[in-house]
């Protein structure tokens, strides 16, 4: 058994070291992991350039306690687990055992207060225990609480889920972006003879098409959208888009605010899409989304999840064109499964291979995040297998 754990540690705002830490020692209804694959997620480029507020204006707000080891996005293999682990920790009731693949939620919950009590299909807690790569530093405790790292320390209550033996492990590692198309399926519980909502044959407009877009592209093909249209500053994520199943593509850098508006409503017969998704993790490019729409339009919001400031919005545009906005903070724990089950179905469907684009060995982590912030890039993960 390994005496020392190796990981990587964002010290504070731009700065990524490889420090060691002792491995630790099992407790009671815990389990410890080995890392496979960890992916970057959007989130961890925002703490990485020092833009570290979540949850702002909630009982749950946090900065970043540097140094923290990052990484939420984990395809692990269960190292060691102890009985109340193995019959607890994995959601779906399965009883884990050494060597079992598994993928993880990174929010650890109290399970008693009232949002988990009247919402507890997602992680809306009031007294969030902590989430793995993001609220705990690596100075607390068992030190292991991300995925950029050769193991992971696994607390009781962390909900796990089982890989099925079909998956890929690079298709495991995006279990949690896509689980974060959830702001899909809230759309389609607006489905209504008004059409509000997502409806079947609509025009979805993707404003970014990272891998947080590519994932809703993915999704708004698999849930019956008609044509649909996506927006980036990258030709290379772009031509990605098109490859996941991606209508029309326009680049921001070669077009106005105003020719891609205007575009979209040539391909709208003139009325505006059905539906805009803001993936691109910046406010400023939410009034533009706003124009896209038609009358009664929606407007989805699950990019924005790090305080990055404010801008402008003409409120009476929003009540002129009857639009409906919806903030989506987080994903469904209780979407694991079936999007992995989704995916193994879809191995064939879609050019998953291509949706990581870099492997990093955890010594080169810095050079990994400054790579997934650059044009050519889709997601990155740390393989710690590399050397």
């Amino acid at each position: 058994m390994a005496k020392t754990v190796k990981a990587a540690v964002l010290t504070r705002p731009g700065n990524i070291e490889t420090w060691e830490f002792p491995y630790p020692e099992l407790g009671k209804g815990a389990a410890i992991c080995r890392v496979n694959l960890a992916g970057i997620c959007g989130t961890d480029k925002h703490s990485f350039r020092g833009e570290s507020v979540q949850y702002k204006g909630t009982e749950n707000e946090i900065d970043i306690p540097y140094p923290i080891i990052q990484g939420h996005e984990n395809v692990l293999t269960v190292e060691e687990i102890d009985d109340e682990g193995a019959h607890q920790l994995d959601f779906d009731g399965n009883v884990l055992k050494p060597g079992d693949r598994v993928t993880m939620c990174p929010d650890v919950v109290c399970g008693k207060c009232w949002y988990c009590k009247n919402f507890p299909t997602y992680p809306w807690c009031e007294h969030m225990l902590f989430s793995y790569g993001n609220m705990r530093s690596c100075n607390e405790l068992r030190h292991l609480y991300g995925g950029c790292a050769e193991y992971i320390y696994i607390e009781p209550g962390t909900r796990l889920y089982k890989v099925p033996d079909g998956l890929p492990d690079e298709m495991a590692v995006l279990s949690e972006v896509m689980c974060v198309t959830a702001t899909l399926d809230k759309a389609k519980e607006f489905n209504s003879f008004s059409l509000e909502g997502f409806n079947f044959n609509d025009t979805v407009v993707i404003q970014g098409v990272g891998p947080l877009g590519l994932a809703h592209v993915i999704k708004a093909r698999m849930m019956g959208a008609g044509k649909i249209i996506c927006t980036d500053i990258s030709d290379y994520k772009l031509d990605l888009a098109k490859q996941f199943g991606a209508d029309v593509t326009l680049n921001s850098n070669k077009t106005t605010e105003d020719e891609r508006v205007d575009i979209v409503m040539q391909e709208t017969h003139g009325r505006g899409a059905d539906l805009a998704v803001e993936c691109v993790g910046r406010p400023h490019v939410v009034p533009e989304g706003l124009r896209m729409l038609r009358k009664a339009g929606m407007y989805l919001e699950p990019g924005n999840f790090v305080d990055c400031g404010a801008t402008p919005i003409n409120i009476h545009e929003i009540c002129a064109k009857n639009l409906r906005i919806i903030g989506m903070c987080n994903h469904t724990h209780v979407g694991y499964r079936a999007h992995m089950e989704m995916m193994e179905r879809s191995i064939k469907w879609f050019p998953w291979e291509k949706f990581i684009s870099h492997r990093f060995p955890i010594d080169q982590a810095q050079k990994a995040v400054e790579t997934s912030m650059t044009e050519e890039s889709m997601k990155v993960v740390i393989d710690p297998s590399l050397k």
